[in-house]
């Protein structure tokens, strides 16, 4: 038997406490995160009345599938899921193309004051953004220069989202990982710097970009402020303004129901591409 300082026994015991605590850390956590979609998806099942029962029912009585089909038809989602994937398609051209563009030049292309105009964006990430709601509402209500509203226009929706600083720092990063070789025999093959990044940069980023627009795609779903201030008209309203704004006169078990269909795009999305996001955020923190 090898000598040790300390002995197997205490080894085993440690190795016992050291799970039986991880086990539950990890339990509490789970719990603590599931619990309200737990809730939120019984509740979609539960009856008016057992939805406001004191204290609650673990599991509903008896399960109605009925609560969504009448979340569906009283509160209109086809409409409001179509605005939502509407703004959201946008979102992620938009992003796409100017935060791509402004990333490759901060890391490829390399301007003057570069590291100077990186850093005011990051800067801009310290800022609360509930500080930014009344500037950028003042500036969506009247255009400096040209002075149009764009109240009820998805461009209210679209241009806040391209100045990101976070996604434009994150495909950065992932282009300082492309070997500088490849953007130099681009140059001697005669391609100028549009070409290089359409044919070279973009199709070996297709990872990072994949988070990019799940990052869009999740922040317009997600967000509910900006689109009930910029959005008043009911037919231009996202899913998560229109359930709030359509909710008075509906019994809680429905709106419940309601906010189930409308989670369920962006799980669905995330269990699909999960894996491209982890890729997408790991890839560019070792140089190739």
């Amino acid at each position: 038997m090898t000598r040790t300082l300390i002995s197997s026994t205490q080894l085993k015991r440690s190795r016992v406490r050291y799970w039986t605590l991880l086990a539950v850390v990890v339990t509490v956590f789970t719990l603590v995160f599931i619990g309200p979609l737990y809730w939120m998806v019984t509740g979609a099942l539960k009856s008016a009345q057992e939805v406001a029962q004191t204290p609650p029912t673990l599991f509903p009585r008896d399960p109605d599938l009925s609560n969504y089909t009448a979340a569906w038809e009283q509160l209109n989602l086809a409409k409001l899921l179509f605005n939502t994937f509407y703004y959201a398609a946008g979102a992620v051209v938009f992003q796409l193309i100017f935060d791509t563009a402004a990333a490759y030049a901060l890391s490829k292309l390399r301007p003057a004051f570069g590291n100077v105009v990186l850093g005011a964006m990051l800067a801009t990430l310290m800022i609360p953004a509930m500080v930014l709601i009344v500037p950028q509402y003042q500036t969506v209500i009247s255009l400096p220069v040209i002075d149009v509203s764009l109240l009820d226009s998805p461009f209210a929706i679209w241009l806040p989202m391209v100045a990101n600083a976070f996604n434009i720092f994150l495909l950065k990063r992932f282009f300082d990982s492309i070997p500088e070789e490849l953007m130099q025999a681009a140059f001697v093959d005669g391609a100028s710097p549009l070409r290089t990044l359409w044919s070279i940069i973009l199709p070996m980023s297709r990872p990072i970009l994949g988070v990019v627009s799940i990052f869009a795609v999740t922040a317009v779903w997600k967000d509910f402020l900006w689109p009930l201030l910029v959005m008043p008209h009911p037919e231009t309203r996202t899913v998560s303004v229109g359930i709030y704004t359509f909710a008075g006169g509906i019994p809680q078990n429905v709106v419940i129901a309601a906010s189930v269909i409308a989670a369920l795009p962006t799980v669905i999305i995330f269990l699909i591409f999960q894996r491209n996001i982890m890729s997408g955020l790991t890839s560019g923190s070792l140089k190739g």
